[in-house]
């Protein structure tokens, strides 16, 4: 059992910068693909961005084209932690956002984009951009 808690959760104005974190429990952190995921009032959740550890210093990410260039995913294996660094926000950024964990094994081609692919799932964070 992997239990996820967000944090980080705030109310910031349009082209402002927020930092979300993910501490999860564990022994094997450093092992498993990381996701954060976002839902907006009536809509369906979706992808923001993963990171899928190659190795203990390199990992392959995989951002959602609404994020790419302004979101970035880090994580501390140490701290057994998943950030997600969000600049240039907009207002249609307002969602709640999802950490996820993959304990599965990752195949070398796969994309973990969908619900699916994800093993656990924190209990969300409210992130609300104003205009």
């Amino acid at each position: 059992q992997v239990q996820l808690v967000e944090s980080g959760r705030g109310l910031v104005q349009a082209g402002g910068s927020l930092r979300l974190s993910c501490a999860a429990s564990g022994r094997t952190f450093s092992s498993y693909a990381m996701g954060w995921f976002r839902q907006a009032p009536g809509k369906e959740r979706e992808f923001v961005v993963a990171t899928v550890a190659i190795s203990l210093s390199s990992a392959r990410i995989y951002y959602a084209d609404s994020v790419k260039g302004r979101f970035t995913i880090s994580r501390d294996n140490a701290k057994n932690t998943v950030y997600l660094q969000m600049n240039s926000l907009k207002p249609e950024d307002t969602a709640v956002y999802y950490c996820a964990a993959r304990v599965r094994a990752v195949d070398f081609s796969m994309r973990p984009d969908q619900i699916r692919d994800y093993d656990y799932w924190g209990q969300g964070t409210q992130v609300t951009v104003s205009s």
